[in-house]
């Protein structure tokens, strides 16, 4: 079979995921035209914009995840939005959120490890118009996308958290 792995979680990383109607269904005891509608109803209605997957990072080399608090220089400040937007352009970076609290951004960035976010730090932070980063690493993740955590390979279900 042809290796696609990589240019697969890309796209799904970008939203080209499909709901999985029979589990709903089953889940939800209903069926599966009934939930076809509804999530057609979500979807006209605004409400569901994406569908997207959650990966367990470590296994397609983006497992070193930093959170990077920005200051923007004054001559960027009355706009953050365009600094946030070139940001977002960047395939490392998972999310990007205008805050307040005497930080202008926050982003979420994903590599490989250090050495790679080292890269990122230099080629991408050091651009003109952020005067200012504090990087926080995340240590571990318990919970991503609404989706809680409990090891590396495992994603809790619904009945082994209900019984906490």
């Amino acid at each position: 079979m042809k290796e696609i792995r990589d240019e697969l979680v890309r796209l799904l990383k970008e939203g080209h995921c499909t709901p999985r109607i029979v589990e709903l269904s089953r889940e939800l005891k209903e069926s599966s035209p009934t939930i076809h509608y509804n999530i057609k109803q979500l979807e006209k209605a605004g409400i569901i914009i994406r569908y997207k997957a959650v990966f367990n990072y470590k296994k397609i080399d983006q497992g070193y995840c930093n959170y990077v608090l920005i200051n923007l220089s004054n001559d960027e400040y009355s706009n953050p939005e365009r600094i946030a937007r070139e940001l977002a352009k960047f395939p490392e970076v998972e999310s990007v959120d205008i805050i307040t609290g005497g930080w202008e951004i926050i982003i979420k960035v994903r590599t490989k490890d250090v050495d790679e976010f080292y890269g990122f730090v230099k080629n991408v932070l050091s651009k003109r118009g952020i005067s200012r980063t504090i990087s926080l690493t995340s240590l571990k993740q318990i919970k991503t996308e609404f989706i809680e955590l409990y090891d590396d390979t495992n994603i809790v279900s619904d009945s082994s958290h209900s019984n906490k």
